[in-house]
């Protein structure tokens, strides 16, 4: 068994590739019984897979060493190569979803390939080649801005990443410190990031108009594979979450503040929840995983086989270091049936978080993995991350093994957090919509949009006399807007989905599990909103399903011991 490190890498022959997935093709089209055109799919399936192998394989390398010129020479060539190969992928999706057998083929491969091949085929136009290629090359330099920080502070040098355990301390002279000094590092890149992201939005625009669309709105609903619901369905969700969870949040910010004894809750004072500190873990990484293998072992055969192939194969990179890309996520590498999981661990309880977090996306690719096809080994991701953020109240019952005598603070705030996330996510995704309908706006007239949208969804929130986030600039280290716009939604749908598990879990555990593992297994076979009936979920779409959702896990939260 060949580990992360052992993989070897080769650059593709994109034109070789790209010859056979047309000869492919061509053949597709001609195929006049099901079983030749079965076969080309699998064909081209294969390609399609061990390609993208190699580009996640340089994509997490990357991510791991922004230093490592070699691999930041290969993204750089599959910053180019992904639109070119997608032209091939596009050719493909018109052939299969006009062909004659069409009807059989989707008996075969199940309708959801089909209706992704549609939505996929409003969002490309091979003349368009050089503008995709240039919007990938603005998301890099974002990422590049990002993981270049170098903060000296406490004589240390930090990452933006490494600040998290400061944010946190007791201390509000050390919090307010560490704010300032990593925002100040994004404060001197601030025009940098704004010129960034105005060319990024001048160039998504300009590939939405060429497509035939009014606005980039509608192309990135259509680039997010959306199915089975539109804008006005989120509007609606947005509204929700305005009227049923704004005022909640704001009262566990209140409680917040007067737990943690202080006047006025400053924008320092947002990551530190109880007056004898956050829970943290009891111990470093190898401590974590430790638990981790123990937690996976108990919770079911099903986790503890995927986690010990986790470790057996090396695909876990958790710790913060120098040149290491910021955030956490989950990826998969197709030909070798293996989900690799990046993080940045720093000491603190988002440890914790990241790591079921992003377990639940892997465990999901793991348990699907008998999905060859493409399109199936994630689900389109609003499905995605009800598997991530269930997991991590599905681990619940283990919590001790990681904070000891600190769990009930881990869980309470853990909670909370969660609820109050959702007005934020919203909040990300109406800046958006607000940017893309208005894409004439200037960096400062962005930036104002989003302070005008925080006191809608965030009126808590005080920058104190920082200038650079009252100006509205928070939202420059929200990496989902410059390198996956309209990604953000997502979290908020899946979490009101979580939220459901974890009511359900307390009724019915057993139940609970098996519905989850249910939708694990069923990848990306099905549209979003069939996945939530498959595991007997309701559509957070619904009018009164939030507020059904949350009433139980309110009660929790306002009657708590530690709330007060």
């Amino acid at each position: 068994m060949t580990t992360f490190t052992k993989l070897s890498y080769e650059r593709p022959d994109l034109d070789a590739l790209n010859s056979r997935l047309s000869d492919y093709s061509a053949e597709l089209q001609q195929a006049s019984t099901l079983e030749e055109a079965n076969e080309l799919i699998r064909q081209i399936n294969k390609e399609r897979n061990d390609f993208e192998t190699q580009s996640q394989l340089v994509a997490i390398r990357h991510s791991v060493d922004t230093r490592d010129t070699f691999y930041e020479e290969e993204q750089s060539f599959f910053d180019d190569a992904l639109p070119v190969y997608e032209k091939e992928i596009q050719a493909y999706y018109r052939v299969l979803t006009n062909h004659e057998l069409r009807s059989e083929l989707e008996a075969e491969w199940g309708s959801q390939l089909f209706s992704l091949a549609e939505r996929a085929l409003e969002t490309f136009e091979e003349s368009l080649i050089p503008k995709l290629q240039e919007e990938n090359r603005l998301a890099t330099a974002y990422q590049k801005v990002m993981s270049a920080a170098q903060i000296e502070f406490d004589g240390k040098t930090l990452n933006l990443s490494q600040f998290g355990p400061y944010l946190q301390s007791p201390d509000r002279d050390v919090r307010k410190a560490a704010s300032v000094a990593r925002y100040t590092y994004l404060s001197d890149n601030g025009d940098e990031l704004d010129r960034i992201y105005g060319e990024l939005v001048r160039v998504r625009t300009e590939i939405a108009h060429a497509l035939g669309f009014p606005s980039f709105v509608e192309l990135g609903y259509a680039r997010m594979q959306r199915v089975g619901y539109d804008e006005s369905m989120v509007d609606n969700f947005r509204k929700q979450v305005r009227d049923v969870i704004v005022p909640l949040a704001s009262a566990l910010k209140d409680k917040q503040a007067k737990r943690i004894d202080v006047d006025h809750l400053y924008y320092y004072d947002e990551s530190f929840v109880f007056p004898d500190g956050n829970a943290t873990p009891q111990g470093d990484e190898s401590f974590i995983i430790e638990g981790g293998n123990k937690m996976y072992h108990e919770l079911s055969n099903e986790t503890d086989k995927f986690f010990q192939y986790m470790q057996e194969r090396g695909a876990l990179d958790l710790t913060a270091k120098p040149g290491k890309a910021g955030g956490g996520y989950c990826t998969y590498l197709p030909s070798e049936g293996l989900p690799f999981i990046f993080s940045n661990f720093n000491g603190t309880a988002g440890d914790i978080d990241v790591l079921t977090h992003e377990v639940g996306h892997a465990f999901q690719v793991y348990e699907s993995r008998h999905l060859t096809t493409p399109e199936y080994a994630f689900p389109t991701y609003e499905a995605c991350e009800i598997h991530s953020m269930s997991m991590e109240f599905f681990c619940w019952p283990w919590m001790e093994l990681f904070f000891g005598d600190q769990v009930d603070k881990y869980k309470f705030n853990h909670l909370a957090g969660s609820m109050t996330f959702l007005p934020y996510g919203v909040l990300v995704d109406e800046f958006q919509h607000v940017v893309y309908r208005n894409p004439e706006m200037t960096a400062a007239e962005r930036r104002q949009a989003w302070r005008d949208l925080e006191k809608v969804y965030l009126p808590h929130r005080d920058y104190e006399t920082n200038d650079y986030l009252e100006s509205g600039a928070w939202w420059h280290q929200q990496g989902h807007i410059f390198q996956s716009p309209f990604y953000y939604i997502d979290y908020t749908l899946a979490q009101v989905c979580a939220f459901q598990f974890w009511v359900r879990m307390h009724e019915d555990r057993e139940a609970a599990w098996s519905d989850y593992l249910t939708l694990c297994q069923a990848g990306g076979s099905r549209s979003f909103l069939e996945l939530v009936e498959l595991a007997g979920l309701k559509s957070p779409f619904a009018d009164g399903v939030l507020k059904e959702t949350i009433d139980q896990i309110e009660d929790y939260l306002l009657k708590h011991p530690l709330a007060n």
